[in-house]
């Protein structure tokens, strides 16, 4: 079969054509490949959650997807380049605001901007449990991304921190941290008469630490034993309220009428920020059932910031200045 000069030029052409498509294809499937699955060089590997990843021994361009993950980052020697906020009315908390200078923000805890985070090229992500599992996959295909065990209820800041420090490699940097946190409270315990030798001089172990907030969304609750200000006032060796003790997080849905659960020698009430839970709590302040508790008439009601929600290591060490300063002296 004979095919013209003509007709053989264009055959060739055409191959020529298919041979540089194919090409092309194929570099951008490598290319798509690569930046879905990224790779990481000298890595070591550690278990999670969701199973085993391959995370850098020297992340730079860190993001963490919780408040609390991002303060104790910060605390273990790791400055993250982006987090997310708690509430759009107030995305950072007031006790982490001179820590946030050129940190990124990524969207809200329970959504976070994927296209944002993938535009900061990260190098390693870390999540809490909760909200993992419908982004995990897609976390990871951007960075090398962690699932930190923080489901709901949350353990205590103690085991956050502690299992943070083991993901970032930090370990001899918790136990300093940890070695300050019990410096503290034992200084707190001398200047209160905690665990003294005799009653006498044992003075204040008696007394009823309660600690509680309202806002227009919640209403009024309290915070139990297993919450992160529980924790930090047991290992003081405060007693709490009957209503506050036991396996509980939170004591929640207090009516008015049974607002005497909240009563104690001492409350630390928790006051927002938002507007509106401003003046749920003005009105509260104002209802006979409130100027009835003992605590209200004896003058010990301490209104305290976000810090007593939270479960950084920030926050622990800014409840224990409000002990010193309420309680004790000024540290």
């Amino acid at each position: 079969m004979k095919i013209s000069l003509r007709r053989f030029a264009y055959l060739v052409c055409l191959g020529i054509v298919m041979v540089t498509l194919i090409s092309t294809c194929n570099a951008i499937g490598d290319r798509s490949l690569t930046r879905s699955k990224p790779l990481v060089e000298n890595c070591r590997f550690v278990k999670h959650v969701m199973g085993e990843t391959c995370i850098p021994r020297n992340p730079q361009r860190v993001v963490t997807l919780r408040t609390d993950t991002f303060a104790n980052s910060l605390a273990l020697g790791i400055k993250p380049i982006a987090s997310v906020y708690i509430e759009l009315a107030n995305p950072i908390p007031n006790y982490l605001q001179d820590k946030v200078d050129g940190i990124e923000l990524v969207g809200g805890h329970d959504a976070p901007n994927l296209e944002k985070i993938l535009r900061l090229k990260p190098d390693l992500i870390l999540i809490g449990s909760y909200y993992a599992k419908a982004i995990y996959k897609q976390l990871s295909q951007i960075a090398p991304t962690v699932v930190l065990n923080i489901p709901y209820p949350p353990p205590s800041w103690q085991r956050q921190l502690e299992e943070l420090s083991q993901v970032l490699g930090k370990e001899d940097v918790y136990q300093q941290l940890m070695n300050d946190y019990w410096q503290r409270i034992e200084k707190l315990k001398k200047i209160l008469g905690i665990g003294a030798a005799s009653p006498k001089e044992n003075r204040r172990h008696n007394r009823k630490v309660s600690v509680a907030s309202t806002s227009l969304q919640y209403g009024i609750w309290a915070y139990g034993e297993k919450h992160f200000s529980g924790t930090v006032l047991s290992d003081i060796g405060f007693q709490r309220p009957r209503s506050q003790t036991g396996d509980y997080f939170y004591v929640e849905n207090l009516s008015e009428e049974t607002i005497s659960e909240i009563d104690g020698d001492v409350l630390f009430f928790l006051t927002w920020d938002d507007k509106d839970d401003k003046k749920t709590l003005e009105k509260l302040k104002q209802r006979p059932l409130w100027r009835q508790l003992n605590v209200v008439q004896r003058e010990r009601v301490y209104f305290v910031g976000q810090h007593w929600h939270s479960s950084d290591i920030f926050a622990v060490h800014a409840m224990l200045d409000d002990l010193f300063k309420y309680l004790g002296e000024t540290p």
